[in-house]
């Protein structure tokens, strides 16, 4: 008898009733998004790996170790999308649609790949759902898809909800702030092991998300705070975004340490938690990323969204 072939490490069968869960979920969604005036779009599952590499960044931990890339037949490098925003993006380059509307607003649900080591709610084929509104600089553009992402775990009756919100500031403030960063951390080299030292050098501000509990220690008590940084025009708009979630009536708490895991983010950046998780206790999270369609060759675009992991949200909701 020949050897049962099994499905892959890392990703799963979805049985009927948990496609009946997920269809339920997804129609909640489409209806939700689609009164928020956000359109559905989808996108290819594999893209030109240069797409990737130039927008979530060469010296991240999904360019280096995560992404599942291959050459085709024509030797053109291709990528299982890691996530799904360089997609949109890449689509409404290639369709100029800032020349037909000022803002475009578009949701997606869909599968993603990443070589992770899988856990539970993190897969290497995971399912993921976002929004992303391109054209508009305004901070009620980062408040009005802040308040879609709190609000869509409300409605799926998720409580123990926080909203982690930061600002980056723009790029060339951040380089400044990276690099007494590097200075103020590099001191207690010695408390990190080959990995964090590394991420230290190529990708600083990684850091400030690291798990490891004597490099959180050291980062409260010694990294500078990337607030003292930032430029006024960022500190308006930051405290802006802040007072219109106040008239919103959705809490949040600042976390100057809040960072996200990709290059192309600047200014506004946020997570929604629960303790319903434990401590993987993130269920979507997002920011500003002002700069992202020009990088890819389009018009200088500002843009702002969100993703969230549908596996994350069937845990929450138990």
């Amino acid at each position: 008898m020949s050897l049962m072939i099994k499905n892959i490490k890392g990703t799963k069968d979805l049985l009927p009733e948990i496609t009946f869960n997920i269809q339920d979920i997804e129609k909640h969604l489409n209806r939700f998004l689609y009164i928020h005036g956000y359109g559905e779009i989808r996108t290819p599952i594999f893209e030109d790996t240069e797409l990737f590499t130039r927008s979530v960044g060469e010296n991240t931990d999904i360019v280096n170790k995560e992404m599942y890339t291959w050459k085709d037949y024509n030797g053109q490098s291709l990528t299982l999308r890691p996530e799904m925003t360089a997609s949109v993006v890449r689509a409404y380059i290639q369709k100029q649609l800032w020349k037909i509307e000022p803002i475009s607003k578009f949701y997606y649900i869909g599968p993603s790949f990443r070589r992770e080591r899988p856990q539970k709610g993190r897969l290497r084929q995971f399912h993921q759902f976002g929004v992303e509104a391109l054209g508009s600089s305004n901070p009620e553009q980062d408040a009005e898809v802040i308040s879609i992402a709190y609000n869509i775990y409300k409605m799926f009756g998720i409580d123990n909800l926080s909203i982690k919100i930061n600002t980056l500031g723009s790029d060339s403030i951040r380089e400044k702030y990276i690099l007494e960063l590097q200075k103020s951390l590099l001191k207690f080299k010695s408390a990190f092991n080959e990995s964090e030292l590394n991420r230290l050098q190529k990708n600083p501000l990684r850091i400030l998300d690291s798990k490891n509990k004597n490099i959180q220690k050291i980062v409260s008590k010694h990294a500078p705070n990337i607030f003292d940084y930032i430029s006024n025009d960022d500190k308006k708009h930051f405290n802006a975004v802040t007072q219109i979630l106040d008239s919103m009536g959705i809490p949040y708490i600042h976390d100057n340490q809040l960072v996200r895991g990709l290059d192309y983010y600047n200014r506004t950046v946020f997570e929604v938690t629960s303790d319903n998780l434990g401590a993987q206790d993130a269920l979507c999270g997002g920011g500003r990323y002002d700069n992202l369609v020009s990088q890819l060759g389009g018009n200088s675009v500002p843009a702002m969204g969100f993703a969230a992991g549908m596996e994350r949200l069937m845990l929450a909701m138990r």
